[in-house]
C-alpha cells in the first residue's frame, strides 16, 4: 500500500471551520442588498412612528384616548402585553404597539437568511463546489451564523440609535433593540437545526416558520388572555421580549431564555450536522411511486403536486387563526361599552361588530398574500436546480408551465380565503348566536380576495422579467399592506402610500357596501400584470435571473 499523499493527509487535517473568514466575506457580498435593506428597514420603521405620534396624538389626553386600542384584548392578541398603557407616553405607546413587529420581522430575517447561506447552497449544489475548496465541515453553517450575527447586531445598533435620536429614554430603547436582534439570533437557531432535518429549502424554512407561527399565537392567545400576558405568554420566544417591559419595567431576565435558545438551537444544529451526510438530511425523503399517476402527465397536475405542502401548511395555520378570532367575537361585543372612540375609529365607526367583521377580513388577506407569495417561489427553486429545463424539453411551453403554478396558486389563495371565511364567520355566529353575523363575516373575507391575487400577478410578473425581485417585491408588498390595513390610522400614513395596498381600492364589508365595479377592476388588472409575466418569460433565459 502506497503512503498517504501530501494532499490526503491535508484533507483529513483539515479544520472542521477552514475557510469560514471567506465564506463570511462572500456571504455579505451575495447580501450587500437584501441585509442593508432589511436592517433599514427596521430603522426605517422605529423613525416613522416615532415621528408620526407626536402628530397624530399631540397632547397627553390624546394618547391616552388612543392607548385602549392596545390595551383592549384584540389590542393584544395582535400587538403585546399592553405595559404602561394606563399612563401612555410616546416611548410606551411604540413599545406597546409597535416593537413587537420589530421581533417579528427580525425572526423572518434570520430564517430566511440562515436558509439561504445553507440548504439552499446544497440544495442547487453550489455548496458542493464550495466544499471542494479548502473548507470544512461546518464552514458554511458557521459562516452563515456568524453573518446572522453581524445582521442582527447591526439591527441592534440602528433600532437602539434611531429611539434614542427620537428622545427615547436609553434603557427603553437599548432593551427593544437587544429584543430585536436576540429575536433574531433565537429564530436563526432555530433555523440552523431545521436545516439538517429536511433536504429541501422550502421545507427547512418552512419548519421554522411553523415555530414562529406558533410562537405568535401562543403569544397572542397569552397576552389576550390579560394585560401584562400569562402564562402562555412566557411559553413562546416571541412573548419575551415583550416581557421586558421597555420604558415602563425595564426588565433584563427575559432575554435570558433567547439567549438560551440561541445558544441551544446552534449548538443542536452542528450536533445534526455530523449525524448527516452532506447533502442528505435526517428526515428522509418519502420515495414516491414507481409509476407517476395520470394527473401528472399535465402541466397543471404536476403544479399541483408541488404546490399541495404550501398550501396545506398555510391554509390550515390561517384557518386556525380565523377560528380563534371569530371565537373572540363575542369577548369584543362584551367589551364594547368600555371602549373609547379611537378602537371605533379603527373598526370603522360603523359599529363595533361590522368593524371587526371588516377588520379580520383584512388581517386575513394578508396573510393569504403571504402564502401566494411564498408558494410561487416553488418557481424559483424548480428552475434553480434544473427541474424547470426536464420539463420545458418536453412539449411544455414556457408560459404553460408558469400560467399552470400561477393558476394553481390562484385558486390556493380563493380557497383558503373563502374557507377560512367560513370557519371564521361559523365560529363567529356560533359564540354570539346571531345567523346575520355569518353572512357579514364571509363577506368581509370574500369581497378582498382580489388584492392578494394581484400581489400574486405581481410576482408572476416579476418571474417572467425579472425573477430575482420576485421574493423582494412580494414580501415588500405583503408588508406595506400589513401596514396600511393595521397602522394606517394610526399612524396617519399619506394617502399615496395607502393607495399602493390593493386592499385599499376594495370595499371593507360590512363597514361598507359591496364595491363590484372595484371587485372586478382589480382582478382585471390582477389578470393583465399576470400577462406581463407570461410573455415576459418566453423571452428570458431559463435560469438567468
Amino acid at each position: 500500500m502506497s503512503a498517504p499523499t501530501r494532499d490526503d493527509t491535508a484533507v483529513r487535517t483539515r479544520s472542521p471551520l477552514a475557510g469560514t473568514r471567506t465564506l463570511v466575506r462572500f456571504y455579505l457580498r451575495k447580501d450587500r442588498i437584501k441585509l442593508p435593506a432589511w436592517v433599514g428597514g427596521l430603522g426605517l420603521i422605529v423613525v416613522y412612528v416615532g415621528s408620526a405620534l407626536p402628530t397624530l396624538a399631540p397632547t397627553e389626553d390624546d394618547l391616552a384616548a388612543l392607548s385602549p386600542i392596545f390595551s383592549q384584548p384584540v389590542g393584544r392578541m395582535f400587538t403585546g402585553p399592553a405595559f404602561g398603557m394606563e399612563a401612555p407616553t410616546y416611548e410606551r405607546f411604540f413599545a406597546g404597539g409597535y416593537a413587537p413587529y420589530l421581533f417579528l420581522l427580525a425572526a423572518l430575517m434570520s430564517i430566511m437568511l440562515v436558509t439561504r447561506h445553507t440548504r439552499v447552497e446544497e440544495q442547487t449544489g453550489r455548496a458542493e463546489l464550495i466544499r471542494a475548496n479548502v473548507t470544512g465541515r461546518h464552514s458554511a453553517l458557521t459562516a452563515a451564523l456568524l453573518v446572522a450575527l453581524i445582521t442582527n447586531a447591526l439591527a441592534f445598533a440602528v433600532v437602539t440609535l434611531a429611539q434614542l435620536a427620537i428622545g427615547f429614554a436609553p434603557v427603553g430603547s437599548v432593551l427593544v433593540g437587544l429584543g430585536t436582534a436576540l429575536t433574531g439570533m433565537a429564530f436563526a437557531g432555530i433555523t440552523a437545526v431545521t436545516v439538517q432535518l429536511s433536504e429541501y429549502s422550502r421545507s427547512a424554512a418552512g419548519m421554522a416558520g411553523v415555530a414562529l407561527g406558533v410562537s405568535f399565537v401562543l403569544r397572542a392567545l397569552g397576552d389576550m388572555a390579560g394585560v401584562g400576558g400569562t402564562a402562555l405568554s412566557w411559553a413562546s420566544p416571541l412573548g419575551w421580549p415583550a416581557q421586558t417591559a421597555p420604558f415602563v419595567h425595564d426588565r433584563w431576565a427575559p432575554l435570558i431564555p433567547l439567549v438560551l435558545l440561541a445558544v441551544a438551537g446552534v449548538v443542536s444544529g452542528y450536533a445534526l450536522q455530523d449525524r448527516r451526510d452532506f447533502g442528505a438530511s435526517l428526515i428522509a425523503p418519502r420515495p414516491g411511486p414507481a409509476h407517476a399517476g395520470r394527473s401528472l402527465s399535465s402541466p397543471l397536475g404536476l403544479a399541483a403536486r408541488l404546490q399541495r405542502g404550501a398550501f396545506l401548511g398555510w391554509g390550515i395555520g390561517i384557518l386556525a387563526l380565523g377560528a380563534v378570532d371569530g371565537a373572540f367575537t363575542q369577548a369584543m361585543l362584551d367589551a364594547g361599552d368600555d371602549m373609547p372612540p379611537a378602537f371605533a375609529e379603527v373598526f370603522g365607526n360603523q359599529g363595533l361588530l361590522d368593524g371587526y367583521a371588516a377588520f379580520l377580513g383584512s388581517f386575513v388577506s394578508v396573510l393569504v398574500a403571504g402564502y401566494a407569495v411564498y408558494a410561487l417561489q416553488t418557481l424559483r427553486e424548480e428552475e434553480s436546480r434544473g427541474r424547470a429545463e426536464t420539463v420545458l424539453s418536453t412539449p411544455v411551453g414556457r408560459a404553460a408551465w408558469l400560467g399552470s403554478h400561477a393558476l394553481v396558486v390562484a385558486c390556493g389563495v380563493v380557497v383558503i380565503g373563502v374557507a377560512v371565511g367560513l370557519g371564521t364567520a361559523l365560529a363567529a355566529a356560533a359564540v354570539t348566536g346571531d345567523g346575520g353575523v355569518f353572512t357579514d363575516v364571509l363577506l368581509a373575507h370574500v369581497a378582498l380576495l382580489p388584492a392578494p391575487l394581484l400581489i400574486l400577478a405581481v410576482c408572476v410578473a416579476l418571474f417572467g422579467v425579472a425573477p430575482r425581485l420576485t421574493a423582494l417585491v412580494g414580501w415588500a408588498l405583503v408588508a406595506l399592506t400589513a401596514i396600511v390595513t393595521m397602522f394606517a390610522d394610526l399612524l396617519d400614513l399619506p394617502g399615496w402610500l395607502r393607495a399602493v395596498s390593493p386592499l385599499y381600492h376594495l370595499a371593507e364589508v360590512p363597514v361598507e357596501d359591496f364595491a363590484p365595479w372595484a371587485f372586478v377592476v382589480v382582478l382585471a388588472v390582477a389578470a393583465v400584470v399576470a400577462a406581463i409575466g407570461l410573455l415576459g418569460i418566453r423571452r428570458r433565459q431559463i435560469g438567468a435571473d
